[in-house]
């Protein structure tokens, strides 16, 4: 069914420039262009995109929108405040971070927001 198709996830935006800048300057993300529907398109490898869809009135659900694998949280958590990204920190029975990174059996995470205050994640497998 759709376990190989290429996909584009669509992270609602209110202003489309300004989260943009943050998603191409801040994070790296390489542009694809804009779409029909007056966003813009990323590139997120393996075919797939990452588009911003302009939602004038959106409201981020404040739960996790995407979430970027990487190889070393620790390292990628450094290079992206390096670059301005403010990360979260948590002390619930859930979540407990400890230099903004949040580690769980097989499984190491870091929170940010976005300039729409979408939450974005960077997670690493670790098992």
């Amino acid at each position: 069914m759709l376990t190989s198709t290429a996909y584009t996830a669509m992270v609602p935006v209110r202003d489309v420039a300004r989260a943009r800048r943050f998603y191409e300057d801040t994070l790296g993300l390489k542009g694809k262009g804009d779409t029909l529907d007056g966003g813009y398109a990323f590139d997120a490898g393996d075919g797939h995109a990452l588009a911003l869809l302009p939602d004038p009135d959106g409201t981020p659900t404040g739960r996790t929108t995407i979430s970027f694998e990487v190889p070393d949280v620790a390292a990628e958590v450094s290079a992206l405040e390096d670059a301005g990204v403010t990360f979260a920190d948590y002390d619930t029975p859930q979540i407990t971070t400890e230099n903004h990174v949040a580690s769980f059996e097989g499984e190491q995470a870091a929170w940010f927001e976005d300039t729409e205050g979408n939450v974005l994640c960077i997670h690493a497998v670790t098992g």
